[in-house]
C-alpha cells in the first residue's frame, strides 16, 4: 500500500484536539506516518491492531526509543531502565519490582495516599482561587512516590521540583536535575540499608541481599529513577479529569450524587483524554505487515493512543464522555498493553480516585476560573495551569 496517510505533528488542529484530529485518518487506514521537520515514524491508529502490536515481539523497545539527555557521565548508567530492555532481562526486572505495584498493594497504600491528599487540601483552606495544577495535581504524585521509595520528608520539597520539571515537559531542566535525582536515590538506598522500612527500596534491598546476582546497585538506582519519572502521570491525569468534569456539569452532578461511580469515571477519563497521546516508539525487528501496510525492518512505530481509544470498532459512541460507560471486551490503552503495560497503573488509578473524591467532597462549589493553559505537545495531553475557584462567591 503506497498511499499511507501522513499526519503532520505540528498541525494546529492536531495540537488543539488530537482526539478528534486523528479520527478521519483512522477511518482511512489502520496505520499512518507521523511527520515533523527532520523526523518521521509510523503510528498504529486502530484499537485491535494497536493492542496486537504492543504484544508483538517483532516491535521492540531499545535505547533508540528515547531521546538521550545531556547528563554527567556518572549518571548515564542509571538512565537505562527496564523500559528499554526486552526479553529475559526485562522479565527479570519486572518480576522483581512488580509485587510492589499490584492492585492489592495499591489498596493497602490507600490510607497513606488519603493522608497525603488531605494534607495538600488542608493547605488550600481559606483560599478561594488557585491553580489546581501547581497547588494540588503536580505535588501529590511526587509525595506518593517519595513515600513509596523512602525519600526523607526533609528532601521532598526538592523532589517536588523534579516532579514539576517532568510534568511540565522541561527537558533541559530535567537534565540538570538528573544528578540530584541520582544522588537522592543513592542516599535513600543507603538509608534503607541501615533502617529498613515498608517501602519499595527496602523490598528490593531484601531481594538483593538474598541473591546479589538478581539485582545490581545500578539497576536498583535505575528502578528508583523510573519510578520518579513514570510516577508523574497521575498529576496530568488528575488535572485533565478536573477540567473534563467541570466542562461536563451533568456528568459531574451524577458523580457527586453517586460517588461509587468514581472508578468508572477515572477509566473513562483515561479513555477519553489519556495524558499520553503516543506510546514510546518501538522498532521493527523484521518486515511487518499491519493491514495492507508493510512496515520495513528497523523502523520506529508508535501507537496513537488518542486515536485507538476513540476507535468506534472498540467503543460505542467513542466521542461521548460517559462516566457510566459499560465495560466491554475492549479496554482503553492509556496504560499501553502487553509486556510493558504500565507498572504503576494500579497506583495511578488509586491516586486519581482518592484525589478526585476528596477534592469534590471538600469543595462542592469548585468551578473553572478562566482558561486552562495547555502547552501544545503532540506526545502528551497535559495542563500547565488550571485556574479554579474553590468556593462560590457570596453576594453582599
Amino acid at each position: 500500500m503506497s498511499d499511507v496517510p501522513e499526519i503532520l505533528l505540528t498541525d494546529s488542529e492536531l495540537l488543539r484536539d488530537p482526539f478528534t484530529a486523528y479520527g478521519p485518518v483512522r477511518e482511512r487506514s489502520p496505520v499512518a506516518k507521523l511527520v515533523a521537520p527532520g523526523f518521521a515514524m509510523w503510528a498504529v491508529l486502530r484499537h485491535e491492531e494497536a493492542r496486537k502490536m504492543l504484544s508483538d515481539a517483532r516491535f521492540a523497545l531499545s535505547p533508540d526509543s528515547y531521546q538521550r539527555m545531556d547528563v554527567p557521565g556518572h549518571c548515564r548508567p542509571y538512565l537505562r531502565t527496564m523500559q528499554e530492555v526486552e526479553g529475559p532481562e526485562h522479565l527479570r526486572l519486572r518480576r522483581l519490582v512488580a509485587p510492589a505495584f499490584t492492585p492489592r498493594k495499591a489498596a493497602a497504600l490507600r490510607p497513606g495516599i488519603e493522608r497525603l491528599v488531605d494534607d495538600l487540601l488542608d493547605g488550600l483552606d481559606g483560599k478561594t482561587e488557585i491553580d489546581l495544577v501547581s497547588a494540588f495535581a503536580r505535588p501529590l504524585p511526587v509525595d506518593v512516590i517519595c513515600a513509596l521509595v523512602g525519600i526523607p520528608a526533609a528532601d521532598r520539597p526538592r523532589w517536588r521540583e523534579y516532579g514539576a520539571l517532568i510534568s511540565a515537559g522541561d527537558g533541559a531542566g530535567l537534565a540538570k536535575a538528573v544528578p540530584g535525582i541520582v544522588e537522592g536515590a543513592l542516599a535513600a538506598i543507603e538509608d534503607r540499608k541501615l533502617r529498613p522500612a515498608d517501602d519499595v527500596v527496602s523490598q528490593l534491598l531484601r531481594i538483593q541481599a538474598e541473591d546479589g546476582d538478581r539485582l545490581s546497585e545500578t539497576e536498583l538506582v535505575a528502578l528508583v529513577w523510573q519510578l520518579v519519572l513514570g510516577g508523574q502521570v497521575p498529576g496530568n491525569l488528575i488535572a485533565n479529569a478536573v477540567e473534563i468534569l467541570l466542562s461536563h456539569p451533568d456528568q459531574l452532578a451524577e458523580l457527586r450524587e453517586e460517588p461509587a461511580l468514581m472508578p468508572g469515571a477515572v477509566e473513562e477519563v483515561m479513555r477519553w483524554q489519556s495524558p499520553q497521546l503516543l506510546t514510546i516508539p518501538r522498532f521493527t525487528t523484521t518486515n511487518v505487515r499491519i493491514g495492507d501496510v508493510l512496515i520495513p525492518e528497523g523502523e520506529p512505530v508508535t501507537v496513537a493512543i488518542a486515536a485507538a481509544n476513540r476507535d468506534p470498532r472498540a467503543f460505542p459512541d467513542p466521542d461521548v464522555f460517559d462516566i457510566r460507560r459499560a465495560a466491554g471486551p475492549a479496554w482503553h490503552l492509556a496504560f499501553a498493553h502487553g509486556p510493558h503495560f504500565c507498572l504503576g497503573a494500579s497506583l495511578a488509578r488509586a491516586q486519581t480516585e482518592i484525589a478526585l473524591t476528596a477534592l469534590l467532597r471538600r469543595f462542592p462549589d469548585l468551578t473553572l476560573d478562566g482558561d486552562p493553559l495547555r502547552v501544545p505537545d503532540p506526545g502528551t495531553w497535559r495542563l500547565n495551569a488550571l485556574p479554579v475557584k474553590l468556593q462560590a462567591t457570596v453576594a453582599n
